[in-house]
């Protein structure tokens, strides 16, 4: 009797390794080890909120067959400017980018970068998924694109004085936060220098600047609350100064390589659903951000509306520019900005 019970012991045990081999070898050892690479520190909320659950969600789907190191701060080499270039030749695999910190080389994807291009920053997010799959589908040949979005209205953050008017502008040094809205910015009389996010905590300690175009989002990471003590928003309910735009790539040959079922679970973790779920994500990141503002003790203050739609006017010029390079680069400007515009306004009445 326990001989038979041995045998019929051993037999299902042989039974169940046959039946989940797959299981197995997932659960020993990925198939498929992919590179994160982010220019922001671990601390950022990118990473240690978003990027973390993104990262387990597929692993966990995968049941182990995908594994996705995160590399933030640079820790692969290279500045921010080279991420795109990155991720296509390999030296990553997947990456986080802003298009305006390469200019004009992806204009469809800085589009929703120009002033006064965003709501907020879920709906705005959906918005540039949409334009990117009507116009800018040839702008990252050699990637795998998995989301585009943005964050919410950019805010003025000083470190004496709030602004009110343009001629509050006038003579400040400002880190604009890409071209278009520091051309803007230069049409009332501001000073403005550009350079990535990741330098900004040096250039106010060293009074090269005298403030920042910023989302409060950003704001905790790099402790920028310490280095301004005013904040000056446009009014709620129109839209905001502007939003710099980002694009979430893969590498082409690291996701066709991959077998079809995990190259399915990439899938569907990417494309317009991701967007919109960062860009919600980064609203929620935009209410703690302000809170760490508030709690610092730092004043906040409002642009009144009627100001921000003088300030719409000056903008104008810089919106017909960009029409123009969409038009040299064998694009549609007007239409592209037209399209914007709609899928924006339609999406700030649902």
């Amino acid at each position: 009797m326990t001989m038979n019970m041995t045998r019929r012991t051993a037999l299902a045990s042989l039974g169940a390794a046959l039946a989940a081999p797959a299981f197995v070898r997932r659960a020993n050892a990925a198939e498929v080890t992919l590179k994160l690479h982010c220019m922001l520190p671990a601390p950022a909320p990118m990473n240690s909120v978003f990027f973390a659950q993104w990262i387990s969600d597929i692993e966990t789907a995968s049941e182990g067959g995908i594994k996705i190191d995160l590399y933030p701060s640079m820790q692969l080499g290279g500045k921010p400017p080279q991420l795109a270039d990155q991720v296509r030749q390999g030296i990553c695999d997947i990456t986080w980018t802003l298009p305006v910190y390469t200019p004009d080389r992806f204009p469809v994807a800085e589009t929703l970068a120009l002033p006064y291009m965003v709501t907020n920053a879920e709906k705005t997010s959906v918005v540039m998924h949409k334009l990117m799959d009507e116009f800018g589908q040839d702008e990252y040949r050699g990637t795998k694109t998995l989301a585009f979005h943005t964050h919410d209205g950019g805010k003025i953050h000083t470190r004496e004085g709030l602004i009110q008017t343009a001629d509050d502008l006038k003579g400040l040094k400002l880190r604009a936060p890409n071209q278009a809205t520091g051309k803007m910015l230069e049409n009332m009389g501001a000073e403005t220098v550009f350079f990535p996010v990741t330098d900004m905590v040096v250039g106010l300690s060293n009074g090269v600047i005298d403030g920042c175009c910023l989302p409060y989002e950003v704001v905790p990471a790099f402790k920028l609350q310490e280095l301004t003590k005013y904040t000056s928003a446009p009014a709620p309910a129109g839209r905001g100064l502007y939003a710099n735009t980002f694009s979430l790539l893969m590498n082409e040959r690291a996701y066709e390589g991959m077998p079809d079922d995990l190259r399915k679970v990439i899938d569907d973790h990417s494309g317009i659903g991701l967007s919109e779920r960062i860009g919600k994500q980064f609203d929620a990141f935009e209410a703690k951000g302000k809170e760490v503002v508030v709690n610092n003790g730092n004043t906040i203050g409002e642009i009144a509306a009627e100001e921000i739609e003088s300030w719409r006017e000056l903008a104008a010029p810089v919106h017909d520019e960009w029409v123009q390079k969409l038009n040299d680069r064998g694009l549609d400007g007007a239409a592209i900005l037209a399209r914007a515009n709609e899928l924006l306004d339609a999406g700030q009445a649902s």
